[in-house]
């Protein structure tokens, strides 16, 4: 999707502001956010004022214009929060958090602006509504929803009320995932003694050792160490389903589900904050609770939910009762001292040994016969066989953020291009979210 407007000369070359097919994922750089952001607001801005001035209840006077706008500032904006995700830095985080307050600030007069709420209602309300399709009658359901949720019908000190909390709510929001980030990446523990990690398979010690040696232990391999544990997604698993040392297990799984629960980056605050915003902000819009807000949206209610819930908990209760008992009676004829009080860091270990007991299947043996080509063209034949599509490597056709990252474009039946994704599949505890 491209953007399409002109600009000042001055910041005419930032990649942000340029026509693009694919978003130039290569060469955005934080320097380039403050400048750019910005002059996507001013532009969007004045877009919005002349649409106000000619809004007619029509699909080419109303929706089509708003859509351009919405679009404009969803795709710059869409690309540097994901580089935020999957390249983060200090710069780029700081650049954000500059400009984010005055992206909000444009979102909440687009959606509380009373000529285009109006425009939708109108046409809902006239003549002509039966007329149109289903799908463009739930398009302005949903804007007119939208409107309601995003405060339209509040007047004065309400709606300032309402546009601080949002305000704060997205500022938490990002400062939340940059607490978890960091928190990921300050957890290390260096093994030195391999008898530690005994049960780890060769793939496990080998991205140990890699890790050890990216934190400057220049000499360490996966058969002699030393070898780095982090909370890494690829490691910490690893780590649950394979380590002997249930001390070992217990220390990582408690940083694990502690991650940015103390010191200075503590979401503990943050969470408490975000849940007394977001019930402020249900109460303002006449809603009992936030989940009445998150479900209004979509299909299902909340008592419809918590229906579902119970459903599936009721249904898979006995067999989760029973697949415990498993655990604890194979654990005692291995002998494990814990077999009688199984933790959480045990049961992905004991499950793992249990079924190798029972299916005589081993994670390494089976290893080759998963390799990440075949497991890629597995999943891409039976998205072929289930929808009737064809998806095809097309590197080289977007640019991308990383040199492992790969770009798929799926095809339909008559071989013409429908989708386009990116695909990144490989951890970068420093900079990329999990």
């Amino acid at each position: 999707m491209a953007s399409s407007f002109t600009v000042d000369d001055s910041i005419g070359s930032n990649p942000l502001l340029q026509d693009f097919d694919f978003p130039p994922f290569d060469i955005v750089e934080a320097k380039h956010v403050r400048p750019g952001i910005r002059a996507l607001l001013k532009k969007v801005e004045s877009d919005l004022d002349e649409l106000e001035k000619t809004v007619e209840p029509s699909w080419p006077k109303l929706v089509e214009p708003l859509e351009k706008i919405v679009d404009r500032l969803t795709v710059v904006w869409g690309m540097v929060n994901h580089l935020k995700a999957v390249k983060d830095s200090a710069e780029l985080r700081a650049a954000i958090e500059e400009v984010q307050p005055e992206k909000v600030k444009f979102q909440l007069r687009l959606g509380q602006s009373k000529p285009i709420y109006n425009a939708f209602k109108a046409i809902k309300e006239s003549p002509d509504w039966q007329s149109l399709s289903e799908a463009r009658k739930r398009i302005v359901d949903a804007q007119i929803k939208e409107a309601v949720l995003n405060g339209v019908s509040l007047e004065d000190d309400k709606r300032e009320q309402f546009n601080k909390i949002q305000q704060e709510l997205e500022r938490l929001s990002h400062k939340f995932s940059e607490n978890v980030l960091d928190a990921t990446k300050k957890f290390e523990k260096l093994v030195t003694d391999k008898k530690e990690i005994d049960g780890l398979p060769a793939t496990a010690l080998g991205l140990a050792a890699q890790t050890a040696v990216s934190k400057g232990h220049e000499n360490a391999t996966a058969e002699n160490g030393p070898w780095m544990i982090t909370l890494d997604a690829p490691i910490f698993i690893s780590v649950m389903q394979h380590a002997r040392n249930r001390a070992l297990r217990e220390e990582v799984y408690r940083a694990y589900i502690t991650r940015a629960s103390s010191g200075d980056l503590d979401n503990t605050p943050i969470i408490n904050q975000i849940l007394k915003l977001r019930l402020e902000k249900a109460k303002l819009l006449n809603y009992n609770n936030y989940a009445e807000i998150s479900m209004a949206t979509k299909m299902a209610t909340v008592d419809k939910a918590e229906e579902l819930l119970e459903k599936i908990r009721s249904a898979s209760w006995d067999a989760a009762v029973q697949d415990v008992e498993d655990l604890k009676s194979y654990s005692k004829s291995q002998g494990a001292s814990e077999a009688d009080s199984l933790s959480h860091w045990d049961i992905s270990f004991w499950s793992e040994r249990l079924r190798e007991s029972k299916y005589d299947i081993n994670e390494e043996e089976l290893r080759p016969y998963f390799s990440f080509s075949k497991v890629m063209d597995g999943l891409f034949n039976l998205a072929k066989i289930l929808f009737g599509i064809d998806i095809e490597a097309a590197d080289g056709l977007a640019p991308v953020w990383n040199k492992d990252v790969r770009f798929y474009c799926v095809k339909d039946s008559s071989g013409s291009p429908i989708a386009y994704f990116y695909f990144d599949p490989y951890s970068r505890p420093s900079e990329k979210r999990e």
